[in-house]
């Protein structure tokens, strides 16, 4: 019972007729921000249960990936402030430095400006103005979905104080040398003109085109092959792999450089692999990784012959010419001088893309800030080994390990006028001055600050302690800190994940920002295939809002959510959530019709019926199963548990079993409508987390309580003078109850074979001697449709079923002569199938020769014949006689 209860014994709290979610979902949230059930105490006495949204990008809108996400975190954090934990589900957006300066850019070009006109200043008081009036629509879509954020802790990474916290760890990491500034090769976006990470590169098969070109002459030759021609220019070596006798005699040597003039030398190197292509590989080290390290080992010049937005530099024919445009005229050149070995077109392969632009990208030579991430992976990879971090599911440790353990040094810079500006100023004299957030910088004739911002990793990497105030040791960062979980899709495990937790275990003295890592999918369509607009498939999770209701949403989600595993959904599904809301309201307004309550103690055990005991002991099971599959992240068992037990048992089975108790009134209807009233208040906040807009309006009519959302989590309920641990259990009622629903469905399908409609009523006698079933007579006639017998009686049909008889007069019912007609030539179709796969089957040679999934599928029909074969030949006795 719940203590907010103020429902008089006889009152019948009215529902509407029909649930519109429209009607009731906007209302309904601002009511629960409005009291405040969704922020933040630091100063509570309740144990912590913390979440950091992943920050939306500040340009983006709701997609079904990001309604997945937060309705899995929404769900934990309603649970856990159900179960009297201080709760911060902390809310915020990523300020997306390329995304956004892309799309304030794009706005300036239709007034004829660019950001130079501007000025760097200007521009960037434009950027802010734009977050202000567009920025963040995704607020709003947050509210529509239901999600139980602390909107009065709202954070933006270019927030004052998170800006902070971006300067204080830079200083900090700078002054214990694990910042530094170097040359290196990194992804280059000639549309956005900065570099970019490589989660920001997308990678797809491309045409291109594969060439060997011819180095050197006679002899002394060497054949390489290239996708990119056009880097040629910029080549110092020609590489092969020291053991490779083919080559022995020019290593050391120099040979021409086609086109250019130049002679270059011949190294050796273990990078190259000899059983590839031609053994050789041409080495340019300004625009390639690989070739940047050779050139490191061997001390290569590095000669950079495209400039930043991709247009050749070399002096020569081809200078000024863009890099696609260089590739087909280098290539004809190369061919005119009989240079050209081979050519492949086209020539398949993977090719990066910038994820904003789509423009190829481009590896260039470039001055970058860089982090030293060794000593920072080290203790990202030994917080999880040390048991410190859980990841959930277990398996995507082997994925984490893979990564930290193999991390290169990050590129933190970007070429970028929005974003947090690198701490860092340079002096006449060549001075170099990290300034932290409390420093004044240096200032005076030849002072300036790096050009260069942040990447946005780098910001969203302090999420967890940022938002609540860190650098300064503030109430919430004691209260709240570290996470308790973290949410997150197994896609940005390597990137997001894994710098929150270098930067956590470093600037929180080796406290990991979180205890566990609950890693889920991507979602899919209904095929499996990925969602995208160029696909056509995808979805705005608002249309389906709009139709459909957030709650039905939602729980379509979270029923497809298996830990670590994509999530096929289609529209066709969301109908079906829908169904299931309508399912639990009507319901609902049939047991408050009837009288449900919540008001008093449960009946002493002695008082209930075996029904009553039998869904009391059910619910106390499913209490136990849900609890365990939240602890373990189970969003699709625990929504499918109760999903089966809502609408099976508790909807079409309790219900449907109480029907003739409460035609009948009395105690014992008094008694069923308190057991209806608890069972529906413990099912109500059960689902809650998943549907709260639904449950909502349901609990609060039913209970008279305040809101569920601050109503207590089910515990196992317990029954005067029947206590036990985990509560009141009746192993024999469920059963009792089972026999049952045994003979029940076991009737209809009965009456179904028989061509009878539902709701057409049959004369039957039922023989319920020997078992437990007497006292179920009542609601098996009624659940059933059958009559009594009259005086006129005679059985034409007899179905044994769980020690119970149920003999059926049918006729006048059916024609009997073409019942038997149709099942006569059902099981002759079956026979024929029986004899078919059995003998494939028995036949030696179609064994030996035949596909094992061919041989299963042949297995399977044989097993589905026989199956049919007892059915019908039982129906056809059970016809009534000529």
């Amino acid at each position: 019972m719940t203590e907010n209860s103020q429902q008089s014994k006889h009152s019948a709290p009215e529902l509407p007729t029909q649930y519109t979610p429209a009607d009731v979902e906007g209302p309904l949230y601002e009511r629960w921000v409005e009291r405040g059930y969704f922020e933040a105490d630091e100063k509570s006495d309740k144990p912590p249960y913390t979440i950091v949204i992943p920050p939306p990008n500040v340009t983006g809108s709701l997609h079904l990936g990001h309604a997945f996400e937060h309705t899995l975190i929404d769900a934990l954090t309603r649970r856990k402030r159900m179960q009297g934990y201080e709760t911060l589900w902390q809310p915020g957006m990523d300020h997306a430095g390329i995304a956004t300066q892309n799309v304030v850019e794009r706005e300036l070009a239709k007034e004829g400006v660019s950001r130079h006109d501007l000025g760097r200043e200007a521009f960037v008081e434009r950027v802010w103005q734009w977050k202000g009036e567009s920025g963040g629509q995704i607020s709003g879509q947050m509210r529509r979905l239901g999600d139980g954020v602390a909107w009065s802790r709202e954070r933006f990474t270019m927030d004052e104080g998170l800006s902070k916290a971006v300067q204080t760890i830079f200083k900090r990491l700078h002054d214990d040398e694990l910042i530094y500034r170097a040359e290196r090769i990194i992804n280059w976006c000639p549309r956005c003109l900065t570099a970019i990470s490589d989660i920001e590169v997308e990678y797809q098969d491309d045409d291109g085109e594969l060439v060997s070109i011819r180095y050197g002459e006679g002899e002394n030759s060497i054949v390489v092959a290239t996708t990119r021609a056009e880097t040629m220019l910029g080549d110092t070596a020609v590489a092969v792999h020291p053991e490779d006798e083919r080559y022995a005699h020019l290593v050391g040597t120099e040979i021409e450089l086609p086109l250019t003039g130049r002679r270059i030398p011949v190294v050796a190197d273990e990078h190259v692999d000899p059983e590839f292509g031609t053994g050789a590989v041409k080495v340019t080290p300004a625009h390639d990784p690989n070739d940047f390290e050779i050139g490191r080992r061997h001390g290569l010049p590095n000669l950079a012959v495209l400039d930043e937005r991709g247009v050749i530099t070399a002096h020569g024919p081809f200078q000024g010419l863009d890099r696609f445009e260089a590739r087909s005229a280098i290539v004809g050149a190369l061919r005119a001088d009989g240079r050209i070995v081979a050519e492949k077109r086209p020539y398949t392969h993977s090719v990066g893309h910038c994820s904003r632009c789509k423009t190829t990208i481009e590896p260039r030579l470039s001055m970058q800030w860089w982090v030293k991430v060794g000593p920072l992976a080290q203790a990202a990879g030994d917080a999880v080994r040390d048991g410190k971090v859980k990841i959930h599911p277990k398996e995507m440790e082997s994925r984490y390990f893979g990564w930290v353990d193999n991390l290169h040094d990050w590129c933190i810079s970007r070429q970028l006028w929005w974003g947090h500006r690198i701490p860092v100023w340079y002096g006449p004299e060549g001075e170099v001055v990290c300034v932290g957030p409390d420093e004044e910088p240096p200032s005076g004739e030849g002072w300036h600050q790096d050009t260069d911002v942040l990447d946005t990793w780098f910001s969203s990497g302090l999420w967890p302690f940022s938002t609540l105030g860190w650098p300064e040791q503030t109430p919430s960062v004691e209260k709240f800190y570290p996470n308790s979980v973290l949410v997150t899709g197994y896609d940005i495990l390597f990137f997001w994940v894994a710098r929150m937790m270098m930067f956590g275990l470093y600037a929180m003295d080796g406290t990991p920002p979180f205890h566990t890592i609950a890693l889920h999918g991507m979602v899919r369509d209904q095929f499996g295939k990925k969602m995208s607009k160029s696909f056509g498939n995808a979805v705005n999770p608002l249309d389906w809002m709009d139709s459909y209701g957030s709650d039905a949403v939602r729980f379509t989600l979270a029923r497809g959510a298996n830990p670590g595993v994509d999530v096929p959904i289609g529209e066709d599904w969301v109908q079906g959530s829908r169904n299931f809301a309508n399912k639990i309201w009507n319901a609902t307004r049939f047991a408050l019709m009837n009288g449900a309550t919540v008001e008093g103690e449960l009946p002493p055990a002695e008082q209930l019926s075996a029904t009553d005991r039998w869904i009391l002991s059910r619910l106390n099971s499913v209490v136990a199963e849900v609890d365990a599959y939240y602890e373990d992240y189970q969003f699709a068992k625990l929504s499918d548990t109760l999903f089966h037990f809502a609408w099976d048992e508790v909807f079409d089975w309790y219900v449907e079993l109480s029907k003739t108790t409460f035609m009948a009134g009395g105690p014992a209807a008094e008694v069923s409508r308190r057991v209806l009233g608890e069972v529906l208040d413990v099912t109500l906040r059960l689902l809650h987390p998943i549907v709260p807009f639904v449950t909502e309006t349901l609990w609060t009519t039913l209970t008279g309580g305040e809101s569920v959302v601050i109503a207590e989590w089910p515990k196992a309920v317990v029954i005067p003078g029947a206590e036990a641990p985990g509560g009141f259990r009746d192993a024999a009622a469920e059963r009792e109850i089972e026999t049952v629903q045994q003979v029940v469905t076991e009737v209809r399908r009965f009456r179904s074979d028989q061509g009878l409609q539902p709701g057409q009523k049959v004369p039957a006698q039922l023989d319920l001697s020997g078992t437990a079933l007497a006292a179920h007579e009542a609601a098996m006639r009624s659940l059933l449709r059958l009559q009594p017998a009259g005086d006129d009686f005679s059985a034409t049909a007899s179905l044994p079923v769980a020690g119970a008889t149920v003999a059926l007069d049918l006729s006048g019912t059916i024609d009997v002569e073409a019942e038997r007609k149709r099942l006569t030539k059902d099981l002759g179709a079956a026979e024929k199938e029986k004899a078919q796969a059995t003998g494939k089957l028995g036949n030696e040679a179609f064994l030996a020769k035949a596909p094992e999934k061919v041989v299963d599928k042949i297995r399977g029909r044989l097993e589905a014949a026989e199956a049919d074969i007892v059915r019908i030949t039982a129906q056809l006795a059970a016809l009534p006689k000529a």
